[in-house]
């Protein structure tokens, strides 16, 4: 299959993922997991965990560099930016018309509609860590790693504590455990050279230097815009939650947006399915002065995303080479059954926190999940059903009341 056709495919299948993809960045590493390891088999488990592990350690939307990681593997950098475009076009553009006015949020999405979505998550991260756990933690010593990492993310939980828990991960299985294959064996395969990767990340690093001393010289509203949003998806650890403060003060704080005008972006993109991230697009629409609208939200949503698809493409091809050397791949044993416990303490919260409020929410998630793995029914239509699931739990609720 050629490129093109290839990052073709790409895009279709996660225009869909887009679509349906509700619950958060947890949740989106579950569909992308079913979608693209069980049901089409582009990547091994191993080769998945291993780019799940590389982006928790990148700044910037982990699920969504997860995304653009798959694409680049199976198209090349057409199929990074398919799986980018494919996955935040349905999020991106529900976000503009809010900005614009033209939707309301409160009127757009029922609540029991919204929180039958929350407990679909359930059902799909649980679905998930299980398959990863049967793959990634086969013994005692990395159960024990996944449980340990798990405990620790839940007593410490900032992106920091994540890192660590990860990098503590990796030392135990340096020192500790042994690869039983072939490193080669369902090993990451990148199609991008060392030159195309030093260069994505020489703009990287350029682009942070560059945008702020342009937007100054030239006095420019529209580069310091660009800056701003730039800098926030290029300096954030810990995914969309995390980057809500330093946004914040990029645009509230200047008065691109009010306060309460960014709170209301901010509870609309929960409500939509896709990367959080995409929050930018709501906010490039709705600032004031200029730029703003419709060009407003495509130069937030693409300096936002930019920093993720370029350190994607710079050090996936490293990470990739690195996989192979038996003592990295020793670490990564311990890596990857730590990215099994960071899933599993996300899964507690806010995931099930978010969703389980009594038997009902439990019964509709464990329907779900039988759905899903027993059944084989497709994610996106296991969604709907909840969705709908949830809306009847709520109507129960107001006939008792």
């Amino acid at each position: 299959m050629s490129d093109s056709r290839a990052a073709v495919s790409v895009f279709l299948v996660f225009l869909r993922l887009g679509l349906t993809s509700f619950g958060g960045p947890v949740a989106h590493i579950g569909y992308f997991r079913d979608e693209i390891v069980a049901r089409r088999r582009w990547l091994s488990e191993r080769a998945y965990a291993d780019l799940v592990a590389l982006c928790q350690f990148l700044p910037g939307p982990s699920s969504s560099q997860t995304g653009i990681g798959i694409g680049l593997m199976r198209a090349g950098l057409m199929g990074a930016a398919a799986a980018w475009i494919g996955f935040t076009l349905p999020s991106a553009l529900a976000m503009t018309l809010l900005g614009l006015g033209v939707a309301s949020h409160g009127d757009t999405i029922d609540e029991g509609l919204l929180h039958g979505l929350k407990v679909a998550a359930v059902a799909v991260v649980a679905q998930a860590i299980w398959g990863m756990a049967r793959g990634l933690c086969p013994d005692p010593p990395r159960a024990t790693i996944a449980v340990l990492a798990a405990l620790g993310v839940i007593a410490v939980p900032t992106p920091l504590g994540q890192v660590t828990v990860i990098a503590l991960g990796g030392l135990i299985g340096w020192a500790a455990l042994k690869p039983g294959q072939d490193p080669q064996a369902g090993a990451l395969e990148v199609p991008v050279g060392a030159p195309t990767a030093a260069v994505a990340l020489i703009l990287f690093v350029g682009l942070l230097i560059a945008l702020p001393l342009l937007a100054g010289v030239l006095d420019s509203p529209t580069l310091a815009f660009a800056d701003a949003f730039y800098r926030s998806g290029a300096l954030v650890f810990g995914g969309g939650h995390v980057v809500l403060p330093l946004l914040q003060s990029q645009v509230v704080d200047p008065g691109l947006v009010s306060r309460e005008t960014f709170l209301a972006g901010y509870g609309a993109a929960q409500a939509v399915p896709g990367p959080l991230f995409t929050v930018a697009a709501f906010l490039g629409a709705a600032a004031d002065p200029e730029p703003n609208g419709w060009s407003g939200a495509l130069l937030a949503t693409g300096a936002i995303f930019a920093a993720a698809m370029l350190l994607v493409i710079g050090v996936l091809p490293v990470w990739a080479r690195l996989s192979r050397v038996r003592s990295v791949r020793r670490a990564l044993l311990g890596v990857n059954a730590a990215v099994v416990g960071l899933l599993l303490a996300a899964f507690y919260d806010p995931v099930w926190t978010a969703a389980i409020r009594g038997t009902g929410d439990f019964a509709l998630a464990l329907a779900a999940l039988l759905l899903l793995a027993a059944w084989k029914v497709p994610p996106w239509l296991v969604v709907v059903l909840a969705a709908f699931g949830g809306w009847g739990l709520a109507g129960l609720d107001g006939l008792w009341l």
